[in-house]
């Protein structure tokens, strides 16, 4: 048995297409709702756009609280970070740490997200507007608006956390890394509890002209609701998201001290690097495959133990079959036993943050015991042949769960999650 102090959730935040707050989300989730719709509301200036993408998900008419962060404040900084501390006031008012300053000291919480780009929006016009100057100059929060470590230093400064701070920037495995480096800041006695999660907001034309040019968005002619359709044949690319999950960490025992609720527990993670592409996957999922038997080596438990994984399933041709490959490798014939699904078919794919949300549905899961589904398949890809859980959630016993994250750059984050029993 390992000596490792057991790690415990005890607050959840989040916010997505799908809801503004953790239940919110997971309840439209099992409802097999999406949330991709057309970008004209969110793009209803005169700037010419003539790439044909015109979906993604994104938050309608959100307005953050004055409570956390003033109307001064709000036009200083991104839209990320207006998400990432909507999402820390949901999970540290969870946990009950919001006003309670005596379960530890300040300097024993810390805050570690995972942003995978940063401010886009005010990058894009911030620059429009300087461009459009006859003298030189910028707003001079500017800087301080876009950086990525800004939302992890805001939280700080909110909430007294004097803690480890700081931001991970690792493509679409952001936020799994900072999950685990919390998870080993705990561990190593460094921090007694850490903030995890991410946030991201990229919903600019720039930056959908990049991805679109790269082919990695869907332009499939259909509906916005059914383009995001992972592991089916007529799949060909992933659909933008934004939103943010954060949630909190603590030391097991000390948590259960205070008696605070625990609602799950992170026993493993693990991370690896494909070295074969910039953004490809490797086909064999070669990466992948070390990531999860890293997890499942942390968590000192066999591949048979897992009982559902939340899939990176991006929706994109390569991608799916990589990690299914990388499934079947690992987990041989209790692959075709598993219970998999894709949450991206619904939210779309949050890039940094994506691995914080969809951690945040592995949680709900076991406290529910309840799987969200796949939405959009309907025709299986013949090379995705197992159970991803097809258009309906479904209700299973669940005791292990695995989170998949995967990045540009070949970088690789698993988690796994196990069920809270006292």
């Amino acid at each position: 048995m390992s000596n490792k102090p057991r790690i415990a959730i005890t607050g959840l935040g989040g916010i997505a297409g799908l809801g503004s707050n953790p239940n919110e989300i997971w309840n439209n989730a099992l409802s097999a709702k999406s949330s991709v719709k057309t970008l004209s509301e969110r793009f209803s200036d005169d700037v010419p756009f003539d790439y044909p993408i015109s979906i993604a998900s994104y938050i309608d008419n959100f307005q953050i609280s004055e409570e956390i962060l003033s109307l001064k404040e709000q036009d200083r900084f991104d839209l990320f970070i207006h998400y990432a501390l909507h999402a820390t006031h949901q999970a540290l008012s969870d946990s009950k740490l919001l006003n309670d300053q005596t379960a530890y000291r300040p300097e024993r919480i810390g805050c570690i997200l995972g942003v995978g780009m940063g401010g886009f929006p005010a990058t894009e016009s911030g620059y429009r507007k300087f461009l459009n100057q006859k003298r030189a100059r910028t707003n001079p929060f500017f800087i301080p608006s876009i950086i990525p470590n800004m939302a992890s230093g805001l939280i700080g400064i909110k909430y007294n956390l004097r803690g480890t701070n700081f931001s991970i920037s690792s493509a679409c495995a952001s936020s799994g890394h900072a999950i685990e480096m919390g998870m080993r800041q705990i561990q190593a006695g460094i921090m007694d509890a850490v903030l995890v999660g991410g946030s991201e907001a990229v919903l600019t034309k720039f930056t959908i002209a990049g991805f679109h040019s790269m082919k990695a968005l869907s332009r499939r002619e259909v509906s916005p609701s059914e383009a995001s359709c992972p592991f089916d044949l007529k799949r060909d690319g992933f659909v933008i998201g934004e939103g943010s999950a954060v949630f909190m960490l603590e030391n097991l025992e000390s948590a259960k001290k205070r008696g605070a609720n625990i609602l799950a527990e992170l026993v493993g993670a693990g991370s690896s690097a494909d070295a074969f592409h910039i953004t490809a996957p490797h086909p064999e999922g070669d990466g992948a495959i070390s990531a999860i038997k890293a997890a499942l080596n942390d968590a000192q438990i066999s591949p048979e133990q897992i009982h559902y994984i939340n899939a990176h399933g991006t929706s994109t041709p390569a991608g799916d079959i990589a990690e299914t490959n990388s499934i079947k490798k690992v987990f041989n014939d209790h692959a075709y036993k598993l219970s998999i699904s894709s949450t991206k078919s619904m939210t779309g794919h949050l890039l940094g943050a994506a691995s914080a949300l969809e951690s945040l549905f592995c949680i709900k899961s076991l406290i529910d015991q309840r799987i969200a589904p796949t939405i959009n398949l309907h025709t299986p890809d013949p090379e995705c042949d197992l159970n991803y859980t097809p258009n309906k959630s479904e209700e299973k016993k669940l005791e292990y769960v695995l989170n998949n994250s995967f990045g540009f750059g070949g970088t690789n984050s698993s988690l796994i999650f196990k069920r809270y029993q006292g």
